[in-house]
């Protein structure tokens, strides 16, 4: 009994030292609350944010590709700001009045007590020309933090911009954090890898004078917080070749797409025109924007993401895959080419086989092919029976990635568009179509649209017999590896033993006699190409050109695909600049002799090769 009524005595001790504890914890709480709200009544105490340092951007040979520099931001505290001489302080700051008047007024909607930016991307001489005056203007001070500096000209919409955040953005939960005046990834890697390279905010308490001077930290320190630096992205672009690329589209309207097919890694990213990431940078930055968004060229416009083109011929090697899944053809079926059909490219030899009509890129033997796919006789009824080999169809095609997101790490990637039944019952009534009505399907026109980045990764998928892994811009976060939906494997359903019947007529495309694409020939140098050329019909101008394939044709290292907005026949112009790339990636420098064909896709007239 003695036992229980000490142990009764320990347990109430314990409870009432616990108690002790919570209400020290909770006056100082307390004290310190008093303590900032008398000190902001008598601006003695500032609160500031610590914002950390943004993590860096390395290309795949860890060449530093985007850094940081320090510039500075007048703020505001509309509290704080007394007896203000509006005329003299516009005339430090070079401001008109009626926009000072707009600014304090958003800032005070905003806070009475909290800091907003007033003028953002002060350099160094701009903030010699005004520091010393501030100490006659009390409610405003200078904001150190540090912005986006770029050493590369080069990749700007992949690597997005950085930009002041917006209260649009703030409204949102995942920014809540964030404060005004700082800055937040907008657009690209930028923006889907925020939070990464953002880091963790830290605070300081910091005693000043009612003139704004600094007068010693608050209570040593004691609720102060650190801030951790933001984590690196190492990219998988290849920096030379992201470089090589942009300067070959310079002037032309298109893109490149390059990928490693056994990692899905990216390694080039031209959307053509572009322009330099410094130009959404700094000082200015706003009004540059909206020059680039103004210029009809579109070079904000992100092309391999967000253009959905029809893929043209490229797209017939997709259509033989599916027919010989589905076994409505064997890889020696031979097909006429019959333009009674539909009209072919050019003469040229009996498609005998799959191989020849690839090479050849025969219009009425994929016509023939396709409408062996879709018309099964699955019903008797034969506007079902196209019904329901459509959707097979367009289920297979599917598999490869097509029509859907590929889940690429930036934010405005675009599904494009693999249509199939109930596409057509909506725009044509249920029962009311046929193959007729789909057959441009059958060479890569009609209603399909790809992306650039789904086309290079198509030549990837065929480069790896059926898989691919899902396409990415970074391959190391920190000291780690990507994120983990870019570490798995995706299948088609198409049978890995089914690829092998292709290649060998890519192959005959780019190195047989009388190949279409014959301008995208390495064999010089001993490397293989295997690839697919496309003439893509343009309903409003002149026609587009398109090449798209892999090398080495047999251990393939990099898949590539290039579209030419207005250039005619893809082997002309898209096949060059194809084998320009794969060459520089693979041998890292181009012969001597081809360096006409950089000269020929820069400058050249291509348009007098389009219909």
């Amino acid at each position: 009994m003695q036992y229980l009524e000490g142990r009764k005595y320990i347990v109430q001790g314990i409870f009432l030292l616990v108690g002790v504890v919570f209400l020290v914890r909770l006056f100082q709480m307390q004290v310190l609350d008093e303590t900032y709200k008398t000190a902001a009544d008598r601006n003695t105490l500032q609160r500031l944010v610590q914002v950390p340092y943004r993590g860096l951007i390395f290309d795949r040979h860890d060449s530093l590709l985007v850094t940081n520099t320090p510039v500075y931001d007048l703020m505001v505290v509309p509290r704080e700001v007394k007896n203000l001489d509006s005329t003299r302080f516009c005339q430090l700051l070079q401001l008109p009045l009626a926009e000072l008047r707009t600014i304090l007024v958003a800032a005070r909607k905003y806070s009475r007590s909290k800091p907003s930016p007033l003028v953002q991307n002060l350099s160094t001489p701009d903030l010699a020309a005004i520091q010393d005056n501030l100490i006659d203007f009390p409610g405003f001070r200078i904001q150190a933090r540090m912005a986006r500096a770029y050493r590369t000209p080069n990749l700007a919409h992949a690597l997005g911009y950085v930009g002041a955040i917006t209260p649009a953005f703030l409204e949102k939960p995942r920014y809540a954090k964030y404060q005004p005046g700082e800055n937040v990834g907008i657009t690209g890697l930028e923006a889907f890898y925020e939070d990464t390279l953002m880091g963790r905010r830290g605070v300081q308490y910091r005693m000043v004078n009612v003139r704004g001077i600094e007068k010693g930290r608050f209570r040593d320190g004691e609720f102060d917080t650190l801030s951790v630096a933001g984590q690196d992205l190492h990219l998988s672009i290849d920096a030379a070749l992201q470089a090589y690329g942009e300067k070959l589209l310079a002037q032309r309207r298109g893109y490149i797409v390059a990928i490693e097919p056994a990692t899905g890694e990216i390694l080039c990213f031209v959307s053509a025109p572009h322009f330099q990431p410094q130009l959404l940078a700094g000082k200015g930055a706003g009004n540059r924007y909206m020059a680039l968004l103004n210029n009809p060229d579109r070079p904000l416009f992100d092309r391999p993401l967000m253009a959905t083109y029809p893929p043209g011929s490229v797209f017939k090697l997709v259509n033989e895959l599916v027919a010989l899944q589905t076994g409505a053809v064997t890889p020696t079926t031979p097909f006429d080419c019959n333009w009674k059909l539909i009209r072919c490219t050019h003469r040229h030899e009996y498609p005998f086989n799959c191989d020849i009509a690839i090479k050849q890129s025969c219009n009425p033997y994929f016509y023939q092919v396709m409408r062996a796919t879709v018309l099964r006789g699955r019903d008797a009824n034969k506007f079902e029976d196209a019904r329901l080999g459509l959707n097979e169809w367009q289920r297979l095609v599917k598999s490869f990635g097509l029509g859907e997101r590929l889940g690429v790490d930036m934010a405005q990637e675009k599904r494009g568009l693999i249509p199939g039944g109930d596409y057509y019952d909506q725009r044509k009534g249920y029962h009311r179509w046929n193959f007729r009505t789909v057959y441009s399907l059958a060479i890569g026109q009609g209603e399909i649209g790809l992306t650039g980045l789904q086309t290079a990764n198509l030549m990837a998928t065929i480069a790896n017999h059926g898989w691919y892994y899902a396409p990415h811009f970074v391959r190391g976060i920190g000291s780690g590896g990507p994120l983990p939906q870019f570490q798995r494997k995706h299948f088609t359903a198409v049978d890995t033993s089914v690829f092998k019947y292709i290649i060998p007529g890519m192959k005959a495309v780019v190195d047989g006699r009388g190949g279409t694409g014959e301008y995208a020939s390495l064999a010089d140098v001993g490397i293989a190409v295997a690839g697919k050329t496309g003439t893509v019909q343009n309903a409003h101008g002149l026609d587009h050109a398109t090449f798209a394939g892999f090398a080495p044709a047999d251990h393939p290292q990099i898949a590539v695909a290039v579209f030419i907005e207005n250039s005619g026949f893809g082997g002309l112009s898209a096949a060059p600049a194809a084998a320009l790339i794969m060459e520089k990636f693979i041998r890292g420098r181009t012969a001597r002799y081809r360096h006409r064909w950089e000269s020929w896709i820069e400058f050249g007239d291509l348009g007098k090769y389009a219909h």
